[in-house]
């Protein structure tokens, strides 16, 4: 189940991206390197320099536009690193790294670096509203190539990575993926739901929650699954939040 946060946080990006033309946290987007973005679809002309960086998102629409920016992991064959240069400019160590194996022949490596810089600035932006959420957002996948964006271009980032390891999405889990713990829900809706079983399908602990606050369940070291629904993500409890 998608989170409507995620929606608009996207939504609300989007629209960043298009006024600013985007900006990394640590000031590695395209531009900064003398790359040129790709323009959007009805642009009339580009945006300032890729320094300039958002102070409050503005107001999200009541729909959500369709990304712009190619997938980092396209099919096909991949520009050698040695070949990958920007339109004008140069990349900076960082943004080679990101770029390595990740450009499919005869695309524009900026746009590609694109796709990174909105994943980090995406993360960015949810982690000052809600810092479960940026965390529950890599754990579903709803922040696409989260740990090499992260790795390559937002290092500041590292720990929501690290963390959403350890955590689990709504569905059923089992086997050696169940690491015994305390986990927290992360943006549970007010129809979450949990259950626990043992081997021959015994149930060990099981719960609801209508309220769409987070809830702190114990998953025991003689768990055999772990099946969760509407609760969204649940994070490892000690971690930082």
């Amino acid at each position: 189940m998608r989170n409507p946060f995620l929606a608009c946080a996207a939504v609300v990006l989007t629209a960043a991206a298009l006024a600013a033309c985007g900006s990394s946290a640590d000031g590695n987007g395209p531009e900064a390197a003398g790359a040129q973005r790709p323009a959007a679809s009805g642009s009339a002309a580009p945006g300032p320099s890729a320094t300039t960086d958002a102070t409050e998102p503005a107001a999200p629409p009541t729909e959500e536009p369709e990304a712009s920016a190619p997938a980092a992991t396209a099919e096909g064959p991949k520009t050698p690193a040695d070949e990958i240069t920007p339109a004008t400019g140069t990349f900076t160590k960082k943004q080679k790294e990101y770029l390595k194996d990740r450009v499919p022949k005869g695309m524009d490596p900026a746009a590609v670096l694109q796709t990174g810089q909105e994943t980090c600035d995406k993360l960015r932006y949810l982690v000052k509203a809600d810092r479960d959420t940026a965390v529950g957002a890599i754990v579903t996948g709803e922040v696409p190539d989260a740990k090499d964006a992260v790795a390559g271009l937002c290092t500041q980032h590292q720990d929501l990575v690290d963390e959403a390891a350890y955590g689990y999405p709504d569905g059923k889990h089992s086997g050696k993926k169940l690491r015994p713990g305390v986990y927290r829900s992360a943006s549970p809706t007010a129809d979450c739901s949990w259950q626990i079983e043992g081997a021959g399908g015994k149930e060990l602990a099981s719960g609801a929650s209508d309220t769409g606050k987070s809830r702190k369940i114990t998953i025991p070291d003689s768990a055999v699954t772990f099946t969760s629904t509407g609760c969204y993500a649940w994070l490892p409890e000690g971690a930082a939040g």
